[in-house]
């Protein structure tokens, strides 16, 4: 029998193809974003590990997991396009298995995030919603190239931030931990554009206007760079103006490597984005949690 008569006729999901799909990858932002929240909270994470390990669990392989199962069932036809190989094009997870996956992820991050009190509830519940309204019709603010990494950036970054915050503190963080997680989470819409290059042919002929679709791969890589640069200038400023100089200047040096990587990366946009992702963006990261730290024990200001 051939690999593709094989595969037409596949009923049940390779389990290799259901990792895949779930993107393991994919999982890092949002498991760092959480750690930076439990860290900036200003309560050991010894005192609460349980509540740190299931978080970091809860942001990565289920919800984030969950988003890009929802993801890759709604963009079946642009991944056809662009990735024929991904699991659900190829049929390697057939019929409407990437559904079913995507759907019962969703109740499980239900379930899970229960366990993490009102807060982390709250806060999974939202992040289920942003997901599924980030890829499915009739909402699919994916094809937004303003909307789209704007509400994945900030799923990313600030809202698990905000709940390992809120989760470790058992209430609602204090205000300059709710202003840095936003920072960060803005500027994370630039990173989402610089992964959008990837999938810039397909997005086309599909209709989804990525900012590299509608502004061009040049112009979106100097407004993502900027996207990305105005929020950590802003962070600089308010750990200056709250009394802490040297984790100030370590965000601003990280902020400094990133112009370099940035100039780099603006030869060639399209060719240097993933480069870019292995470099600068590992010192954007880096600084969320520098900040994370020069949060800790500030106290309600």
């Amino acid at each position: 029998m051939s690999v593709t008569t094989d595969l037409q006729s596949r009923t049940l999901p390779e389990p290799a193809a259901m990792l895949r799909l779930i993107k393991p990858i994919t999982w890092f932002p949002p498991m760092w974003a959480y750690l930076c929240g439990t860290v900036s909270s200003g309560v050991s994470p010894m005192e609460k590990p349980a509540l740190v390990v299931l978080g970091v669990i809860l942001a990565g392989p289920i919800v984030c997991g969950m988003s890009q199962a929802a993801n890759d069932w709604c963009d079946r036809h642009v991944d056809a396009i662009n990735e024929p190989d991904r699991p659900i094009p190829s049929g390697r997870i057939p019929g409407r298995w990437g559904l079913w996956i995507a759907l019962a992820m969703s109740v499980l991050s239900l379930l899970v995030g229960a366990l993490l009190g009102p807060w982390g509830f709250a806060a999974t519940v939202v992040g289920v919603i942003a997901a599924w309204a980030y890829s499915a019709e009739p909402v699919r603010l994916k094809r937004s190239g303003w909307l789209g990494p704007g509400l994945v950036g900030l799923s990313y970054e600030t809202l698990p931030w905000f709940t390992g915050a809120a989760v470790l503190a058992a209430g609602r963080p204090d205000w300059p931990i709710i202003w840095i997680a936003l920072l960060y989470g803005i500027g994370a819409h630039g990173i989402m554009t610089l992964n959008d290059f990837k999938a810039l042919e397909g997005d086309r002929q599909m209709g989804v206007n990525s900012l590299p679709v509608t502004l061009g791969p040049d112009l979106a890589a100097k407004v993502a760079c900027a996207v990305m640069l105005v929020p950590q200038a802003l962070v600089v400023m308010l750990l200056a103006q709250w009394d802490r100089p040297l984790y100030a200047m370590a965000v601003l040096a990280l902020g400094l490597g990133q112009v370099w990587a940035m100039s780099v990366m603006l030869r060639d946009p399209r060719a240097k984005a993933p480069w870019y992702n292995g470099t600068g963006v590992l010192m954007y990261i880096t600084g969320m949690m520098v900040a994370a730290f020069a949060l800790r024990g500030m106290g309600a200001m």
